[in-house]
């Protein structure tokens, strides 16, 4: 019986730890910690622990109890899509590539972050070329990588 209930916990480890991995949660958070509500008023602005919240096994951090109470009564409006990982990289090469998390763009009701730094602005790239047909490249690409 300790050997079953020794190899249920395993399982439900794994599980757990497959499931973080469609989230890009770098700083402990998604999203770098910043609120994932504030990108929807134009605002990267930073989270602050004392608002925070659980979803899909990751944590999310808001600025206030205002924005964590819009993401508690509708999470998946907020969600970042690909995970948080930057979009370009995930449409054009299939890869979960980290984000600076003042680069976004809230595109058909969806937030989308991207990598910047340098000179290399994926975002800029992202809108000179179709954003439409890479977000379509994306998503097929999302499906292929999310648990890897």
């Amino acid at each position: 019986m300790r050997k079953l209930l020794g190899i249920f916990l395993l399982l439900v480890s794994v599980a757990a730890v497959a499931q973080n991995k469609n989230y890009n949660t770098k700083k402990g958070f998604v999203a770098n910690g910043y609120d994932v509500t504030a990108y929807f008023d134009g605002q990267a602005t930073e989270g602050d622990a004392a608002y925070s919240a659980q979803h899909d096994g990751v944590k999310f951090k808001f600025a206030n109890k205002e924005n964590l109470e819009k993401f508690k009564a509708n999470p998946g409006k907020y969600v970042p899509k690909y995970g948080g990982y930057c979009a370009y990289a995930v449409a054009v090469s299939g890869k979960k590539v980290s984000v600076n998390p003042e680069t976004f763009e809230i595109r058909d009701g969806a937030l989308y972050l991207f990598y910047n730094s340098g000179r290399n602005n994926t975002l800029q790239s992202w809108l000179a070329e179709s954003p439409e047909e890479l977000k379509q490249q994306a998503d097929k690409n999302w499906e292929k990588i999310k648990s890897k």
